[in-house]
Parts: C-alpha cells; sequence; structure tokens
C-alpha cells in the first residue's frame, strides 16, 4: 500500500518523532503519539507491537527517515514516512470522510 491509500482507509497509528518543545511551539496532530527521535530506540517494542501501519513523521521527514530505517531493521513490516508534519496533517484533514 501507498501511504495516500493507508491515509485513505483511515487505519494507522501515527507517531510524531519530534521533542516535545516542537509540539508546543510548532501544533501537533491529533490522535498522534509522540515518541521523540532519541527514545525510538528504547521504545521500540512498543511500537512494533503496533498492529496496524505506523505513519512517523517529524518537522520535515528526515528525523522519521531515520525511526523509520531504524525500526525496519528490527522488524517494522508496515511502516511508513509521513514527512513534515504540516503536509501530513492537511492531507490527512483533506482525506477525512473519503472512504
Amino acid at each position: 500500500m501507498s501511504l495516500a491509500e493507508v491515509i485513505k482507509s483511515g487505519n494507522y497509528e501515527l507517531i510524531d518523532v519530534r521533542e516535545p518543545m516542537e509540539l508546543e511551539m510548532d501544533g501537533n496532530i491529533d490522535g498522534a503519539k509522540n515518541i521523540p527521535l532519541g527514545e525510538v530506540e528504547d521504545r521500540q517494542d512498543e511500537i512494533l507491537s503496533i498492529e496496524k501501519p505506523v505513519i512517523l513523521f517529524c518537522r520535515s521527514g528526515n528525523r522519521s527517515g531515520k525511526a523509520l530505517e531504524y525500526l525496519n531493521a528490527q522488524g517494522l513490516r508496515d511502516g511508513y514516512n509521513g514527512g513534515g508534519w504540516a503536509d501530513l496533517k492537511a492531507t490527512i484533514e483533506a482525506n477525512q470522510g473519503t472512504f
């Protein structure tokens, strides 16, 4: 499945790998779980136990790409780099109610 198809399905888990202060300053996506990039390794079991597609995102897509690369190496089977949070939020909002 592509990222767009996963978003359209509405069946996914969002993980924001930005630092908590970035969420306070910049904003967030409702329902996203905040697991900063520096905590991904320590919390990998929590992430790997998610039984639906996982969409990782950050400010620009760089940190979420690093997190996804690491998690894929640990066995994540259904992960996606959602890129920057603002673009991802707009995409999610545009797709709500379209299926």
